[in-house]
C-alpha cells in the first residue's frame, strides 16, 4: 500500500524547512519566495532572546537570593515543628492530669451517673494490671460488693429504675467472672478453705439484695431476684465441688456461666488430694514424765498355809431356795502351792525425777 503524494510531499518540505533552519541545507538554496516569510519570523525569535539573556553576575545574583529565601523558609517551619511537639506534650500531660482527678472524683459515682462509666472503666484497667488469677478473681468478687453496696445506695436516693438495672448488670457480669476462676483454682489446686469462704461471701450478698429489694422500684424487683437466685447457685456450686475435692473425678469437663460444672455419680477418693483427710495417729506418743513406782508395802510376806488356789472351787454350792438341788459332782480336792518364806526384805525401787533445769543429770532416789 503506497503512501499519498500530498503527505510525501509535505513531509519532504517540512524536512528541508528544518534544514534551513539549523543551517543544514548545504548547497541547495531554496526559491525566493519559499519559507521566507517563516526564516524572517525564526530570526526575529532568536535575536529577541539573544537580547533578554542574563549576563553571569545576574544569574549569580538570582541563585543567590533564591537559596536565601529558601533557608529563611526552613528556619521558620523548624520553630513551628519545635512548637508543636511542646504543644502536643502539653497536651498529653493535661489529658492525665484530667483522667487522674476524674478517676478520683468518680470514685463515688452510682449506677446511672455520668462518671460512673469512668469509674467501670478504672476498675477494668486495675484488672488487666493484675497477673495472678487468684487475685484477679479476688477483685471481680470485691467490685461484685461494690455494686451491691451502690445499690444500698441508690434505695435511699429513690434512683430511677434504669440504674438499678445497671448496678445489677454489672454485678452479675463481676460474679460469674470471679466464681468461674476461683472455682478453676481450686479444682486445679485445692483448697475447701477457699470454697467455704466463696459460700459465705454469697450467703451475705444474698441477704443484703433481699433487704434492698423491699426499698427497689417494683420494675427492679424481678432483677433483685434473679440475682439471689444466681448467688443461690454459687453456694449450691460451692457445695458440690467441695464434695468432690477428695475424688479422682471432680468435675464433668464442662463450664458453664460459673466455671466448671461438678462431676455426679460414685466418687473414688483419691488418697493423693491435697484434700484428702489425713487419719488420726493410733499409737500414744512418748510421755516425758517419768513413769510412778507402786510404793513399797510394808505387810508381811503372807504365811504358806494362807496361801490357797481359789481357781477351783472348794466345795458344792449352796442350793437355791425352793425347787430340786442340784446334783451333787464330786470333785478333787483343792491343791496348795507352798510359798517359800522370804528370808530378805525387799528394796524399794528406784526413783528418778527429771533434771528441773535442762543441763543438769536427773535426780535418783532409793
Amino acid at each position: 500500500m503506497g503512501v499519498p503524494g500530498w503527505f510525501a510531499r509535505e513531509r519532504a518540505d517540512g524536512d528541508r524547512f528544518a534544514d534551513l533552519v539549523d543551517g543544514t541545507a548545504g548547497t541547495e538554496t531554496p526559491d525566493d519566495d519559499e519559507f521566507a516569510h517563516e526564516l524572517a519570523l525564526v530570526g526575529g525569535l532568536r535575536e529577541l532572546g539573544a537580547s533578554g539573556a542574563p549576563d553571569a553576575e545576574t544569574r549569580q545574583r538570582i541563585r543567590d537570593e533564591i537559596a536565601g529565601r529558601l533557608a529563611e523558609a526552613e528556619a521558620p517551619s523548624k520553630r513551628r515543628g519545635h512548637a508543636v511537639a511542646n504543644l502536643a506534650a502539653a497536651a498529653v500531660a493535661l489529658v492525665l492530669a484530667l483522667g487522674g482527678i476524674t478517676l478520683l472524683l468518680s470514685k463515688d459515682a452510682l449506677p446511672g451517673d455520668p462518671l460512673y462509666g469512668i469509674k467501670r472503666a478504672g476498675e477494668s484497667a486495675a484488672l488487666g494490671l493484675t497477673f495472678d488469677e487468684r487475685d484477679k478473681a479476688k477483685k471481680h468478687l470485691e467490685f461484685a460488693a461494690n455494686r451491691v453496696g451502690e445499690l444500698d445506695e441508690l434505695t435511699r436516693q429513690e434512683a430511677p429504675t434504669g440504674a438499678y438495672f445497671t448496678g445489677l448488670a454489672d454485678f452479675e457480669t463481676d460474679l460469674r467472672a470471679g466464681v468461674s476462676q476461683l472455682t478453676a483454682l481450686v479444682t486445679d489446686q485445692g483448697g475447701q478453705t477457699r470454697l467455704t469462704e466463696l459460700r459465705t461471701w454469697a450467703r451475705q450478698q444474698s441477704e443484703r439484695l433481699g433487704l434492698q429489694a423491699g426499698n427497689a422500684p417494683a420494675e427492679a424487683r424481678d432483677k433483685f431476684a434473679a440475682a439471689r437466685v444466681l448467688l443461690d447457685k454459687v453456694q449450691t456450686r460451692t457445695t458440690d465441688l467441695g464434695s468432690r475435692l477428695v475424688c479422682y473425678t471432680i468435675t464433668t469437663g464442662s463450664s458453664d456461666d460459673l466455671g466448671a460444672v461438678p462431676a455426679a455419680g460414685d466418687c473414688v477418693r483419691n488418697p493423693d488430694s491435697p484434700n484428702a483427710a489425713v487419719p488420726p495417729l493410733t499409737s500414744t506418743p512418748p510421755s516425758s514424765a517419768p513413769a510412778e513406782s507402786p510404793a513399797p508395802s510394808s505387810a508381811p510376806p503372807p504365811s504358806s498355809s494362807s496361801i490357797v488356789d481359789t481357781a477351783t472351787p472348794t466345795g458344792p454350792l449352796a442350793p437355791p431356795s425352793g425347787g430340786t438341788p442340784p446334783p451333787v459332782v464330786a470333785t478333787p480336792p483343792p491343791t496348795t502351792r507352798t510359798v517359800p518364806p522370804t528370808t530378805t526384805t525387799p528394796k524399794p525401787p528406784l526413783i528418778s525425777i527429771p533434771p528441773l533445769i535442762p543441763g543438769l543429770p536427773p535426780i535418783t532416789i532409793g
